[in-house]
């Protein structure tokens, strides 16, 4: 006979995780799967603070009766905001890339909201500087540390990631000229305090969210080195990098064409009202908004450079139309122009964060500090231009910008490098 086992020793019951908290707080070795409720905060939180960003240039005409500004002014004041953003995106993403700052989202807003109270309050040109500098301060730490924390959320899927992620930044840059028509041009500048409430929206938003990013670094640790992703040469990815920029100078030169001086060209041209010619940029804006949202997946997809190649070439006959268009063609031909050149962005920063693995916020910090580097430069040469010449002349230039996308069959096709 055999002797008889002893009973085994019981196992104290241990506390199992909610549904939630594995979603929220996933083990080291558990796949990491998109977390939608960050995505849709950051996509919010980018919502708002686009919104804030974009009453700027909405109200451009209102400045220019209040202070008697130039041209050339105008384009100083959107220069002054982007150089702001775009000199300290890269930075503060390479920064970010070696020591991440959870909390650094809300304290970024913050900046955004001074901003803000400074631009309704001011009573010289120099305090309008100021205030755009302190809206685009804000803006620097924002979007390298959210488009990190969206590929953290995304679980692989990085442009489905990215583009819900821009949208919402898309979207309230369309509401800015809308809700500037509906609040600020009725009541006057003063008007511009009631978004400080948008801004301490956002901070609280953006404070659970940094909750979220400092419980699951984890999800930052990369998968691999440079050539496990593509096994491209050094020179080659410098090369696809600085094509990449030539074509961010195509896509946002013309952008800072309409988003500063649509309207001008609208009631130059059709004589519309300052309202008339806001809800006009709405539409484009919001066409915009449409694209983003396309672009990321379909990058997923069918590959990000065959999205770039279609987006920012495509676009080439629509705008070279829109000089010669009708006020009816003109809105329809706004909204194509919004809807294609838009998709390329998302499909940009995904494809440069794959040529130069590790370093996710420096390349979204240099592409988005690119964006409005290039968008604040392009409204101060294009201010100037149209000082010299005329707003229509601007529009009739800025229609062969888009030509440069022919640069995109010189890219390499990582997804057949990755195979």
């Amino acid at each position: 006979m055999t002797a008889p086992r002893e009973p085994l020793p019981e196992v104290p019951d241990l506390p199992m995780p909610s549904p939630e908290e594995e979603e929220i707080n996933p083990s080291p070795s558990a796949p990491h799967n998109a977390v939608l409720a960050i995505l849709f905060a950051l996509s919010f939180a980018h919502l708002l603070n686009d919104t804030m960003q974009s009453l700027l240039p909405a109200i451009y005409p209102l400045l220019r009766s209040s202070f008697s500004l130039s041209y050339a002014q105008i384009g100083l004041i959107t220069l002054t905001n982007q150089m702001t953003a775009s000199l300290l995106q890269p930075l503060v993403g390479f920064y970010t890339d070696k020591y991440p700052k959870p909390y650094s989202l809300a304290i970024g807003m913050s900046f955004t909201l001074a901003g803000l109270v400074m631009l309704a309050l001011a009573n010289h040109f120099l305090w309008i500087l100021l205030a755009a500098a302190l809206v685009g301060v804000g803006s620097s730490v924002f979007h390298p540390e959210a488009s990190r924390v969206a590929r953290m959320a995304s679980g692989g899927r990085h442009g489905f990631a990215q583009s819900l992620f821009q949208v919402g930044g898309n979207a309230g840059t369309s509401f800015g000229p809308l809700l500037a028509a509906l609040i600020i041009v009725p009541g006057g500048r003063i008007e511009v305090l009631w978004f400080s409430l948008v801004a301490l929206t956002g901070i609280v938003v953006l404070y659970q969210v940094g909750h979220w990013y400092r419980k699951n670094t984890a999800r930052l640790k990369p998968k691999g080195g440079h050539a496990e992703h593509h096994g491209l040469p050094r020179r080659k990815v410098l090369v696809s990098i600085s094509l990449l920029v030539v074509l961010v100078f195509s896509k946002y030169f013309y952008l800072a064409s309409m988003t500063s001086y649509y309207t001008f060209y609208l009631i130059g041209k059709f004589h519309l009202s300052i309202p008339q010619s806001q809800y006009m940029l709405f539409i484009f804006l919001f066409a915009v908004a449409a694209g983003t949202i396309i672009g990321g997946p379909v990058g997923d997809k069918i590959g990000r450079k065959r999205v770039i190649w279609g987006s920012i070439l495509g676009v080439a006959p629509f705008t070279l139309l829109l000089p010669h268009a009708n006020l009816i063609e003109t809105g329809i031909l706004s909204v194509f122009i919004g809807v294609i050149l838009a998709s390329a962005m998302s499909a940009i920063i995904v494809y440069a964060q794959e040529l130069v693995p590790g370093n996710v916020g420096m390349i979204a910090g240099l592409f988005f500090g690119l964006a409005f580097g290039m968008g604040g430069i392009g409204s101060a040469v294009l201010g100037k231009l149209a000082d010299w010449t005329s707003i229509n002349f601007v529009f009739e230039v800025c229609a062969f910008l888009p030509l440069l996308g022919l640069l995109t069959m010189f890219l390499p096709n990582l997804e057949r490098k990755k195979s």
